[in-house]
């Protein structure tokens, strides 16, 4: 069964703490899939995961998947054969139905998107899935909510 996180960023945009957690992701030896809500938000994501971080990177792709490229950016549902984990990048983009096959599933979203996220929480415990919710500390650090 799928792991399902739900992190509600209050600090920053997705695209702050994203680097990170696909960090984290890569070094567990997992693919992931970061699903934008549209052409300009992965673009602006695909320029940032290049330059974040002066002496490292993230490999990553968009447009056609490609199995060799670890970190797939998409505007679509679709989740290619092999991928680990999506990092959901708002409710809106969180298909709770479609999460089969992923060891993990990752809906980021800000107070603005709060309504959405519980939603979404709703939608994903009354199909009797478990689900966590991890906040930002003080220091942006994750901790584990519920």
């Amino acid at each position: 069964m799928t792991e399902i996180l739900f992190y509600h960023i209050e600090r920053g945009a997705p695209s702050d703490v994203l680097p990170g957690l696909l960090e984290r992701t890569l070094s567990r030896g997992w693919t992931a899939v970061v699903r934008c809500r549209d052409e300009g938000e992965l673009r602006a994501l695909d320029d940032h995961l290049w330059t974040y971080h002066d002496e490292s990177f993230l490999p990553h792709g968009a447009g056609a998947a490609d199995e060799r490229v670890p970190v797939w950016l998409t505007t679509g549902d679709e989740l290619p054969k092999g991928r680990d984990v999506l990092f959901a990048l708002s409710a809106e983009t969180f298909r709770p139905e479609g999460l089969n096959g992923l060891t993990r599933a990752v809906l980021m979203f800000g107070a603005s998107d709060a309504p959405a996220a519980r939603e979404a929480w709703k939608a994903v415990k009354g199909a009797g899935a478990e689900a966590t919710y991890w906040k930002q500390d003080e220091d942006g650090r994750w901790v584990k909510a519920g």
